[in-house]
């Protein structure tokens, strides 16, 4: 996302959005588009009303909206994602027990999905010819930065990111692939 749709998540939004089901609602409306509860619900393998309920709680949070203009019927609820992206920091909570809480879980639980499809990349390859083989990617780098410079770094690569994102590939080839990257002070 620009940096004119990403938006500071309080600890309802970071809280809603790390719930393992509707980070999965998230991600299916995030590639495949505008669905409805029904159709998630096949997708994932969870009840209807459950998913209603989580899509529920992700429109409240701004995170999702509905998509009225696809209904066919004034029964049927199309939803969609709201093209924002959201970030937050532990510093953010400003010394609050709970805001602090809410943000290191959810950055571990974002850690965990990261990890986790990346495994699943792992066990699915063989599965894909050579050409996906060498394309998928890892990388990582040792660099000096300030704390401006570590802000530009990830500004830059979500730009770069987002550019692929707004063009998206077409035709027989085309697969959904999964960018995350992190940056963090740390020490070998």
């Amino acid at each position: 996302m620009s940096p004119a749709n990403r938006r500071s998540a309080d600890a309802s939004v970071i809280a809603a959005i790390h719930h393992p089901l509707r980070r999965r609602l998230i991600d299916h409306l995030g590639v495949n588009g505008p669905s409805t509860a029904s159709r998630l619900a096949g997708a994932t393998g969870e009840l209807v009303g459950n998913v209603s309920h989580h899509l529920k709680v992700l429109a409240a949070a701004g995170v999702i909206e509905e998509a009225p203009e696809l209904a066919r019927n004034r029964r049927e609820r199309w939803w969609r994602t709201a093209k924002v992206s959201y970030s937050w920091s532990i510093a953010d909570a400003g010394g609050d027990p709970a805001g602090e809480l809410v943000a290191a879980t959810a950055e571990e639980a974002n850690l965990g999905h990261h990890a986790t499809k990346v495994r699943q990349w792992f066990e699915r390859r063989h599965a894909y010819d050579d050409a996906w083989i060498r394309a998928a990617f890892s990388t990582e780098s040792w660099v000096t930065l300030t704390p401006e410079r570590l802000t530009e770094l990830g500004d830059r690569i979500g730009a770069i990111i987002q550019e692929y994102v707004d063009a998206p590939d077409s035709g027989d080839e085309v697969e959904t692939v999964f960018v995350f990257a992190h940056g963090v002070p740390a020490r070998p």
